[in-house]
């Protein structure tokens, strides 16, 4: 049976306005510095938020190359410890 437990997915964007062209691929971490320290303004903007039950939580997870163990998950939305 699938997991009872509610999960979350939520969209965040982030503008970045600089002085030279940013390439695609650019790590999370390095846009966090360029805007914290570094020679850009940025703003992280949160979009709508979704509640997700559990089989297509380990469908989102499976999709972004995570496990669905991840949440102790089983492939199908599951809790493992059932």
């Amino acid at each position: 049976m699938t997991s009872k437990r509610k999960f979350y997915r939520r969209i965040f964007k982030i503008e970045v306005l600089s002085e030279e062209h940013i390439p695609e691929g650019v790590s999370l971490e390095d846009i966090g510095y360029w805007i914290t320290e570094g020679h850009c303004s940025g703003v992280v903007k949160a979009e709508d938020e979704v509640e997700v039950d559990g089989k297509h939580m380990a469908v989102m997870l499976t999709a972004q190359g995570s496990d669905p163990e991840f949440f102790q998950l089983t492939s199908d939305g599951e809790d493992l410890d059932d």
